[in-house]
């Protein structure tokens, strides 16, 4: 799988703690509150820890994390930012972290793991809870069937946000928005590391995999609404890695005038869904 730089991860973080269902992250709280404390959190491809940051405050207040990534560099700027948000903050003789950050308390451990490799050890021995953030449209129905089995070998409960659903609008329009769409959502489609990769139909493989495996699920909206000013660096960004993923598919007069005009984008609509997962009974 190819990384993400923290440049990029840093500039989505407002957009995605916007962006996430509140009310779907309050059902994921309810659920977890019958679980013993310390909840055990694993969340897979955990870039910068912006996941964590998201979801520790809106849930039950004794927490064990178990960070995963395959970028050493990731988990180690994980490390900094952690401790930069939180309250108060202490590094263990392990390598792991006790953090507090309003009411919640958080122990850290961080784990570099290729996914393909071994998914099943990455989820430690008792996870409560498996999650993520933006990861599983670079993923094959393969991959996510394995990752439905181990998930649901462990009666854990499953959520992961923002991820990519293929809906997109800019404003102002392009005529060469329809064009481009297609052409980034063949590309989407392609071996990110994980095998062909579902794309933007990703949470529906997953809702149905993790359902015929007993669990009930629940899908809701979490689209990026950006605006020039505040979101002008993000837009900027989206447009060039767009622009970058539809060489060779566009011609190149057509790509170049499409970044232009995207980059200076008055407002853009980026599709994300996320899901919760809860095992009956």
């Amino acid at each position: 799988m190819s990384g993400f730089s923290p440049d990029w991860l840093d500039l989505r973080e407002g957009a995605d703690h916007r962006a996430r269902d509140a009310g779907l992250v309050a059902r994921l709280a309810e659920a977890l509150a019958t679980r013993p404390a310390p909840l055990a959190i694993v969340d897979l491809g955990c870039g910068l820890g912006s996941n964590l940051r998201a979801l520790a405050p809106r849930l039950p207040p004794r927490q064990s994390w178990r960070l995963v990534d395959h970028d050493p560099a990731l988990l180690a700027a994980a490390r900094e930012r952690l401790l930069a948000w939180a309250e108060t903050g202490e590094e263990r003789a392990d390598g792991s972290l006790v953090l507090r950050h309003g009411a919640a308390t958080l122990a850290v451990s961080f784990h570099e793991a290729d996914l393909v490799a071994g998914l099943e050890a990455a989820l430690g021995p008792r996870p409560d809870l498996v999650t993520a953030a933006a990861l599983f449209d670079l993923c094959s129905e393969t991959f996510l069937a394995r990752l439905a089995d181990a998930v649901a070998a462990h009666g854990a409960l499953f959520y992961t946000a923002l991820t990519y659903d293929g809906r997109e609008t800019w404003t102002p329009p392009h005529p060469a928005d329809a064009d481009a769409l297609a052409a980034f959502l063949a590309d989407q489609r392609t071996d990110k590391g994980f095998g062909p990769s579902a794309g933007p139909d990703a949470s529906a493989v997953l809702a149905r995999l993790l359902a015929a495996r007993g669990y009930r699920t629940q899908e809701a909206d979490s689209p990026w609404r950006l605006a020039a000013g505040d979101d002008s660096d993000l837009i900027r960004a989206l447009a060039q890695g767009q622009a970058q993923a539809l060489a060779g598919r566009l011609p190149e007069a057509v790509r170049a005038d499409w970044r232009a005009a995207r980059e200076s984008a008055r407002a853009a609509s980026i599709g994300h869904v996320d899901l919760l997962a809860v095992p009956e009974g």
